[in-house]
């Protein structure tokens, strides 16, 4: 079940908070299918092509938010998950849409197994699918580019990329 965003821990927090800065944990999955294409995601809210991506609920750890992330986004359940890399401090500080304003702490995730049918459209997205890394559709969120270099430096050398 996907809550929205006024029942969210969010967004009650942000409620709360009123135009403070909030302290946002999140995560961000890559999938790939059998030919090495990433799975990204165009977000309902602006258009903007991702990789499933979102904030941590209470109760969950960051793994359960990977995986409710990317069943959400795509339909598609993790069955093995790693950690590659820690986005955090004030460098992935950014406003939303509305002018609310968050330091992200962000734990990037591999989908190393994972099954289902890919749903190209959910209440969080109007399209899904497997693409070329070298040659992703438009408009493009900036967090892909360095999503993949930090995977491909993880896979190279096999340590944790924190930033």
């Amino acid at each position: 079940m996907t809550l929205s965003w006024s029942d969210s821990y969010f967004g009650q927090l942000r409620a709360l908070a009123g135009d403070r800065t909030l302290l946002l944990t999140a995560t961000r999955v890559v999938a790939r299918d059998e030919a090495g294409r990433v799975l990204l995601i165009q977000r309902a809210d602006n258009g903007v092509w991702s990789v499933p991506a979102g904030a941590m609920e209470l109760g969950e750890s960051v793994a359960d938010c990977a995986s409710r992330e990317l069943w959400e986004e795509t339909g598609l359940r993790a069955a093995e998950l790693t950690p590659f890399a820690l986005h955090t401090g004030p460098a992935y500080t950014s406003a939303n849409m509305f002018g609310d304003t968050y330091q992200h702490f962000v734990v990037l995730f591999r989908a190393d197994k994972w099954h289902g049918e890919l749903v190209r459209a959910t209440d969080e997205t109007t399209d899904a699918g497997f693409f070329p890394a070298a040659e992703p559709p438009e408009p493009l969120s900036r967090t892909v580019a360095e999503t993949l270099a930090d995977l491909a430096s993880f896979e190279a050398n096999g340590q944790l990329v924190v930033k």
